[in-house]
C-alpha cells in the first residue's frame, strides 16, 4: 500500500469509522538504502495521535540494518508494534531480496525476525514484533507453515498471511484455504489479508476460516467507509446508506489532512482525483436489490468526468459542492456497485503470473 496508506489517508479513514477502526499500520518503510538509518528521513514514519494504536512496516534484505531501524523507530515513536514485511510482490522490492522475496530465503528471513526482535529486547522497548507474508513464492513452493514455524519460534506476537503468492501479484483470488490452515496450526494470531472487500466477506472470512481478524487494504481504497460499516455490523447496528452527497464532503476533509501533512496543492489534487476515480464507480441511483440502469450509470460518469477534468484542487472541490447540490443528489455510494478490485471479475482462484520471469 506505498503511496496510498499515508497519514491523511489514514486519518479519513479512522474519521468515517467513527473511530472504531483496529490496529493501523504505516506505509512499509524502507532500511537498505541508508548506510546508517536515519528515522527523519522517512516521511513514511509520520503519524498523528489519533492513529493510535499504530504500528510501523520496515522492509529490507539486511538483518542488521532491519535490527538498526526497528531500535531506532521503537526508541523515537513507540509504536504499539512493528512489523516485518515479508510480502510485497513489487519487483523493485522482491526481485532484490526483500519484501515477498525473503519468502525464496526463509533462513533470511528467521535471521532478519531473530535480530529484530533481539535488538528490541535489548533496548528495553516493550513493544511486539509482527510478520506480514505471502503464502509462498509461487504456486510450486507455498512454504506459508514453514514461515508461521519461523516467526512462531523468533518470538513473533501475531502473522498477517496475504492469500496469494508473489508471482500471483494482485491476479486471481486469494487463496484463503491456506490462510485457514496456519490460522489452525498457529500458537499466535492469524490476520487474514486479501479480498475483504465488504462486511459480508469480512464476516465469512472471520466465522469459517479461524482467522482472529481480517486485515484491509486496497478494499478500502475503493470504499473508506468499509471500517465503520463492519464495525456498524458487528454493534449490531443495521446497514447504512451512505449519499452521494456525504461522499462528496470527503474531498473537503481529504484535501485537509493533505494539506496539513505537508502536500503541496498539486499533490493534494492528485490524491483527490485517484480517489474520485474510485469512488464515482459506486455512485448510482437509489436501486438496491437490482442492477443499476443505463441512467443511473450515465449520471455516475457524469459526475466522475466533472470531478476528474478539474484544472485544479480548488476547483474540484466547487464542483464536488455544486454536485451535491445538483447532479449527485439523487445518487447513493453503493459499494457492492463496484466489479472488484481487481477492476474485472475474478471467480476462482487462479495461480497468474503477474510477475512472470521477474
Amino acid at each position: 500500500m506505498d503511496g496510498v496508506t499515508d497519514a491523511p489517508f489514514r486519518r479519513l479513514c479512522r474519521v468515517l469509522s467513527g473511530n472504531r477502526m483496529g490496529l493501523l499500520v504505516s506505509e512499509f518503510v524502507p532500511t537498505d538504502g541508508d548506510a546508517v538509518f536515519n528515522p527523519e528521513g522517512h516521511k513514511q514514519l509520520r503519524f498523528f495521535p489519533e492513529e493510535r494504536p499504530f504500528g510501523v512496516q520496515i522492509f529490507g534484505r539486511f538483518p542488521d540494518r532491519m535490527a538498526d531501524a526497528a531500535r531506532k523507530i521503537a526508541a523515537k515513536y513507540s509504536p504499539e508494534y512493528i512489523e516485518v514485511n515479508a510480502g510485497c510482490p513489487a519487483p523493485k522490492v522482491a526481485g532484490k531480496g526483500s519484501g515477498s522475496g525473503l519468502l525464496r530465503d526463509l533462513p533470511r528471513l528467521q535471521e532478519i525476525l531473530h535480530d529484530v526482535r533481539s535488538a528490541l529486547d535489548r533496548s528495553g522497548a516493550d513493544i511486539p514484533l509482527t510478520l506480514k507474508c505471502r503464502i509462498g513464492w509461487d504456486s510450486e513452493s507455498i512454504n506459508i507453515m514453514e514461515a508461521l514455524a519461523i516467526a512462531e519460534g523468533e518470538g513473533v506476537e501475531m502473522l498477517t498471511v496475504h492469500g496469494r503468492t508473489r508471482l500471483q501479484g494482485y491476479n486471481g483470488l486469494a487463496d484463503w484455504d491456506w490462510i485457514g490452515k496456519a490460522a489452525a496450526a498457529a500458537k499466535i494470531p492469524v490476520i487474514g489479508n486479501g479480498d475483504v472487500n465488504s462486511v459480508d466477506v469480512a464476516r465469512e472470512r472471520i466465522e469459517n476460516y479461524g482467522v482472529a481478524g481480517v486485515a484491509i487494504g486496497r478494499g478500502a481504497m475503493h470504499n473508506p467507509w468499509i471500517f465503520g460499516q463492519i464495525a456498524d455490523a458487528w454493534e449490531d447496528k443495521p446497514a447504512r446508506v451512505i449519499t452521494a452527497a456525504e461522499a462528496l464532503d470527503v474531498f473537503k476533509l481529504y484535501y485537509g489532512f493533505k494539506i496539513e501533512d505537508g502536500s503541496t496543492d498539486k499533490g493534494a489534487e492528485g490524491r483527490l482525483k485517484q480517489l474520485a476515480a474510485r469512488l464515482c464507480k459506486g455512485f448510482c441511483l437509489d436501486e438496491r436489490g437490482g442492477e443499476a440502469d443505463g441512467e443511473s450509470l450515465d449520471v455516475a460518469l457524469q459526475v466522475r468526468q466533472a470531478l476528474l477534468s478539474s484544472s485544479c484542487a480548488a476547483e474540484l472541490l466547487d464542483r464536488a459542492q455544486s454536485l451535491k447540490e445538483g447532479l449527485a443528489k439523487d445518487l447513493v455510494f453503493d459499494p457492492g456497485r463496484l466489479v472488484n478490485l481487481n477492476g474485472a471479475k475474478e471467480t476462482e482462484i487462479k495461480y497468474g503470473d503477474q510477475f512472470k520471469g521477474r
